[in-house]
């Protein structure tokens, strides 16, 4: 009977989900954990018990279950310390450089740990519905061969024991960073592995990035009372704790050596905390409603900056909101620690505060990562394009904005995705992101090429769709995991367009854009102009064409690409002539001009600049 009861409940999902899931029958499954948390200030260590309550939504029987346990990739001869080892660009935070930078030779700082300086998690008891199972370790991954098989539908309860060490600084998590944060703790619990259409999502953490269940926590962390902490979640005993979490007029008295802090956090993917006795401890509420708590260092170098980016996290904040979607909790933290910027549920943790500008570039990218990585979040381990370049492509127009350049249009500069064209090193962004030869490869395939594929996107179907497409995108995919697909499936219901040659041609290959102006000519009669364009590169593209004339006016030829199937609106404030469509396979195309040679000014193929086109020195007439 449960067996049948997920079927029906899977065809209701196939009316309500089909037309926007990655499959034909959507599901997704939950989590809720309950965690209490002793930590030893003096040596870093901790205890942990986790009750676990899964829900297999799939339909598929589980007959096994995985955990990361991301703390262990801070030991010598983990996978990460051994990337480290072997890829020729290492993170520069994680190693140290025994060379010169002309010569480097590096060495990888988790190889030189020593026991009291690892990270690890240790499983000392796990139970599946108060019954014994059995379980290994293989570096970050905890594999759980079940008692009995999970059906579809159905729950089950895993109780937990596990004793953890905080690493030393290295990697996102840690003890004692460069800002001298005592404890950056992320990625710091036995956190169940995410199960869905592909299956099971159980990579090993080599410093990239994360995927996760969505579900409720319920976390008490015991510790020293001097500590003041933030992170996820809503603190429910703020009135005992006090530092600035009490209700306005509360007098708080501490009792004993130590502090419980008791944090919720609903429908979120993950839990992350920091701690330090130095904190201050500054809110906000936004104009619709919205907690901002920031915590930082009480250090004159950094409180300024910490200071006055406040009431601008609160218009970035109004601005995702406004532009990609509302903000769907009541508070949101930001705090410095970790190893630089990095985005974490219902807050961020950033180094740093000297110079303001980084501080405010660092945060306005972080918060934005909280609607796609933490609303929508896609699987950035496949798909870090979708994270960071779509985080990047928000986060520089919300900037602007902010800034006061409302109508700043903040994407001109390909610079870094020609440089990784013409290395000869690039790798296509469909590549997973534990799998790249370079590290810079990833990051300008990550940040510049994701971005690019919204910016680009601009150019091929307008920005009026494209600032559209990802209001749907977050309405129809929030909290449930999209892929590629769902999101160009978005960009053509908007558009009305055809495009997935564009996410192919973009994301799954190296093809490169490359549109010239072959030749420029007078008709027979001279009364016209005949100008011959030529494709170079494989990669499709409609395209713009602007001719000035002489006269100082100026006209817009638009070339619709054929597979594409559809337009788009006139991005100029001067004529729009819309002309015959361009087969992909044909190399070149004649427009003809109803002017005489003399009368045309010039003849630019795509002024906007949103289009990567590799080779710009034949997009002008007269060549410059």
């Amino acid at each position: 009977m449960k067996k049948l009861s997920f079927s029906l409940s899977c065809l209701l999902a196939i009316i309500s989900f089909s037309l926007y899931a990655q499959s034909s029958c959507y599901w997704q499954q939950h989590v809720d954990y309950t965690m209490e948390i002793k930590m030893d200030v003096e040596n870093y260590q901790y205890k942990g018990e986790q009750t676990l309550v899964y829900s297999n939504n799939s339909p598929d029987a589980l007959d096994k279950v995985f955990y990361h346990l991301y703390f262990n990739a801070f030991q010598p001869g983990s996978e990460m310390d051994i990337r480290l080892q072997n890829i020729a660009d290492p993170d520069s935070r994680m190693v140290n450089n025994l060379g010169t930078k002309d010569n480097p030779i590096y060495e990888s700082r988790i190889s030189k740990l020593t026991p009291e300086e690892i990270g690890y998690i240790k499983i000392k008891s796990l139970k599946q519905d108060g019954t014994n199972v059995t379980y290994k370790v293989t570096g970050t991954i905890l594999e759980v061969t079940l008692a009995e098989p999970i059906l579809p539908g159905a729950k089950a309860t895993f109780k937990m024991k596990f004793d953890g060490q905080v690493p030393v600084q290295i990697r996102r998590s840690g003890r004692n960073n460069a800002d001298g944060v005592a404890l950056s703790m992320t990625q710091w619990y036995p956190k169940m592995a995410e199960y869905d259409f592909e299956g099971w999502h159980a990579d090993p953490y080599i410093a990239r990035e994360f995927h996760g269940v969505w579900g409720n926590f319920d976390v008490k962390i015991t510790i020293d009372k001097d500590y003041i902490l933030g992170g996820t979640g809503n603190l429910q005993n703020g009135d005992k704790i006090g530092y600035g979490y009490e209700t306005p007029g509360t007098k708080v008295k501490r009792r004993g050596k130590t502090n419980t802090w008791h944090f919720v956090a609903n429908q979120v993917h993950d839990f992350t905390w920091a701690a330090d006795p130095e904190y201050i401890h500054n809110s906000l509420k936004t104009k619709n409603g919205i907690t901002m708590h920031f915590l930082f260092k009480d250090d004159k170098k950094v409180k300024a900056a910490w200071t006055q980016i406040q009431p601008k996290a609160a218009e970035l904040m109004e601005y995702y909101s406004t532009h990609i979607g509302p903000y769907p909790w009541d508070q949101y933290s930001i705090i410095q620690g970790g190893d630089g910027g990095m985005e974490y549920a219902q807050c961020t943790l950033i180094t740093g505060g000297e110079d303001y500008n980084d501080l405010f570039g660092t945060t306005a990218h972080e918060m934005a990562h909280t609607w796609f990585q933490h609303i929508l979040a896609t699987n950035e381990s496949e798909h870090p394009w979708m994270d960071e370049g779509f985080t990047s492509f928000i986060s520089a127009l919300a900037s602007a904005y902010v800034k006061g350049n409302k109508n700043a249009k903040p994407f001109g500069s390909y610079r870094s995705y020609y440089y990784l064209v013409n290395s000869g090193k690039a790798q296509t962004a469909a590549t997973h992101g534990d799998r790249y030869e370079y590290n810079f490869a990833y990051s300008i395939n990550a940040y510049v090429k994701g971005k690019i594929f919204l910016s680009q996107l601009e150019y091929v179907i307008g920005e009026e769709k494209l600032m559209e497409t990802l209001k749907k995108y977050y309405d129809d995919f929030k909290f449930k995991h999209p892929t590629p697909n769902d999101f160009i499936r978005t960009a053509e219901k908007v558009s009305g367009a055809q495009l997935h040659w564009y996410l192919t041609d973009w994301i799954e290959t190296n093809n490169t854009i490359d549109y010239g102006i072959k030749e420029v000519k007078a008709s027979e009669d001279t009364t016209s102009t005949v100008v011959t364009l030529e494709r170079i590169g494989l990669m499709p593209m409609p395209i713009d064409v602007v001719v000035e004339y002489t006269d100082g006016t100026s006209e817009y030829f638009y070339i619709p690409l054929r597979m594409m199937r559809a337009g788009k609106a006139n991005p100029y404030d001067f004529k729009k002539t819309e002309l015959a469509d361009w087969p992909w396979a044909f190399p070149t195309y004649d427009v003809t001009i109803n002017k005489p040679m003399a009368e045309i000014k010039t003849i630019t193929i795509d002024p906007s600049g949103l289009m990567a086109d590799i080779k710009l020195a034949n997009n002008k007439y007269p060549a410059q």
